[in-house]
Protein backbone atom coordinates (compact mmCIF):
# COMPACT_ATOMS: atom_id res chain seq x y z
CA UNK A 1 0.00 0.00 0.00
CA UNK A 2 1.42 3.39 -0.97
CA UNK A 3 2.30 5.98 1.67
CA UNK A 4 -0.47 8.33 0.58
CA UNK A 5 -3.05 5.57 0.74
CA UNK A 6 -2.00 4.52 4.22
CA UNK A 7 -2.07 8.15 5.38
CA UNK A 8 -5.74 8.36 4.43
CA UNK A 9 -6.78 4.85 5.51
CA UNK A 10 -8.76 5.09 8.76
CA UNK A 11 -11.80 2.79 8.50
CA UNK A 12 -12.41 2.92 12.27
CA UNK A 13 -12.41 6.73 12.43
CA UNK A 14 -9.85 6.88 15.23
CA UNK A 15 -7.61 9.44 13.54
CA UNK A 16 -10.10 11.62 11.63
CA UNK A 17 -13.25 11.14 13.70
CA UNK A 18 -15.23 9.40 10.96
CA UNK A 19 -14.27 6.48 8.70
CA UNK A 20 -11.79 7.74 6.14
CA UNK A 21 -10.67 6.14 2.89
CA UNK A 22 -8.27 7.05 0.09
CA UNK A 23 -9.32 8.01 -3.43
CA UNK A 24 -11.36 5.16 -4.96
CA UNK A 25 -10.80 3.11 -1.81
CA UNK A 26 -14.23 3.34 -0.20
CA UNK A 27 -16.11 0.05 0.26
CA UNK A 28 -19.39 -0.59 -1.55
CA UNK A 29 -22.47 0.88 0.06
CA UNK A 30 -21.11 4.45 0.24
CA UNK A 31 -21.63 7.16 -2.37
CA UNK A 32 -20.94 10.87 -2.78
CA UNK A 33 -23.78 13.34 -3.24
CA UNK A 34 -23.14 13.44 -7.00
CA UNK A 35 -23.20 9.66 -7.22
CA UNK A 36 -26.50 9.61 -5.33
CA UNK A 37 -27.93 12.25 -7.68
CA UNK A 38 -26.86 10.23 -10.73
CA UNK A 39 -28.69 7.22 -9.26
CA UNK A 40 -31.85 9.29 -8.65
CA UNK A 41 -31.33 9.44 -4.88
CA UNK A 42 -30.67 12.10 -2.23
CA UNK A 43 -29.06 11.84 1.23
CA UNK A 44 -32.43 12.40 2.89
CA UNK A 45 -31.17 14.08 6.06
CA UNK A 46 -28.73 11.36 7.06
CA UNK A 47 -25.41 12.44 8.58
CA UNK A 48 -22.12 12.06 6.73
CA UNK A 49 -21.15 8.40 7.13
CA UNK A 50 -17.54 8.53 5.90
CA UNK A 51 -15.12 10.62 3.88
CA UNK A 52 -12.56 10.24 1.12
CA UNK A 53 -9.30 12.17 1.36
CA UNK A 54 -6.73 12.70 -1.38
CA UNK A 55 -3.91 15.06 -2.18
CA UNK A 56 -4.93 17.55 -4.83
CA UNK A 57 -4.28 21.06 -6.02
CA UNK A 58 -4.16 23.35 -3.00
CA UNK A 59 -3.65 20.59 -0.44
CA UNK A 60 -5.75 17.77 0.88
CA UNK A 61 -9.18 17.41 -0.74
CA UNK A 62 -12.26 15.89 0.88
CA UNK A 63 -15.39 14.19 -0.42
CA UNK A 64 -18.25 13.29 1.93
CA UNK A 65 -19.77 9.83 1.66
CA UNK A 66 -23.34 8.83 2.49
CA UNK A 67 -24.84 5.38 3.00
CA UNK A 68 -26.73 4.22 -0.07
CA UNK A 69 -29.13 2.04 1.94
CA UNK A 70 -30.36 5.09 3.89
CA UNK A 71 -30.72 7.32 0.81
CA UNK A 72 -34.19 8.35 -0.31
CA UNK A 73 -35.56 8.88 -3.82
CA UNK A 74 -35.25 12.37 -5.27
CA UNK A 75 -38.30 14.55 -4.95
CA UNK A 76 -40.07 15.69 -8.09
CA UNK A 77 -41.55 19.12 -8.61
CA UNK A 78 -45.31 19.54 -8.38
CA UNK A 79 -47.25 20.81 -11.42
CA UNK A 80 -47.59 24.23 -9.74
CA UNK A 81 -43.82 24.41 -9.16
CA UNK A 82 -43.14 23.41 -12.77
CA UNK A 83 -45.54 26.11 -13.99
CA UNK A 84 -43.78 28.72 -11.81
CA UNK A 85 -40.38 27.67 -13.16
CA UNK A 86 -41.61 27.85 -16.77
CA UNK A 87 -43.07 31.31 -16.12
CA UNK A 88 -39.79 32.54 -14.59
CA UNK A 89 -37.70 31.17 -17.47
CA UNK A 90 -40.03 32.78 -20.02
CA UNK A 91 -39.66 36.10 -18.20
CA UNK A 92 -35.86 35.81 -18.51
CA UNK A 93 -36.27 35.44 -22.30
CA UNK A 94 -38.78 38.29 -22.78
CA UNK A 95 -37.39 41.69 -23.83
CA UNK A 96 -38.82 44.60 -21.85
CA UNK A 97 -38.38 46.98 -24.80
CA UNK A 98 -39.97 45.08 -27.72
CA UNK A 99 -41.80 42.48 -25.55
CA UNK A 100 -40.73 39.60 -27.79
CA UNK A 101 -39.81 36.20 -26.36
CA UNK A 102 -36.32 35.39 -27.59
CA UNK A 103 -34.75 31.91 -27.89
CA UNK A 104 -31.96 33.00 -25.49
CA UNK A 105 -31.85 34.53 -22.02
CA UNK A 106 -31.73 38.34 -22.10
CA UNK A 107 -28.30 39.50 -20.85
CA UNK A 108 -28.71 41.21 -17.48
CA UNK A 109 -25.89 43.60 -18.35
CA UNK A 110 -27.94 44.96 -21.27
CA UNK A 111 -31.45 44.64 -19.87
CA UNK A 112 -32.83 44.17 -23.36
CA UNK A 113 -32.54 41.75 -26.26
CA UNK A 114 -29.62 41.96 -28.66
CA UNK A 115 -31.81 43.34 -31.46
CA UNK A 116 -32.90 46.27 -29.28
CA UNK A 117 -29.45 46.84 -27.78
CA UNK A 118 -27.63 46.82 -31.13
CA UNK A 119 -30.09 47.89 -33.84
CA UNK A 120 -28.98 47.39 -37.41
CA UNK A 121 -28.44 50.63 -39.32
CA UNK A 122 -30.49 50.99 -42.48
CA UNK A 123 -28.31 50.72 -45.55
CA UNK A 124 -29.08 53.62 -47.89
Amino acid sequence: MARIRTAFHDPDGTQYGIPTYWWKGAPPGYATRRQLTAAGLRPGGQPIAAQVLWRGIGGTRTACLYRVDLARPKRTATPAQRAAIDKALTARRTCRICHEVRPYFIPRSLGECLACAFPQEDAA
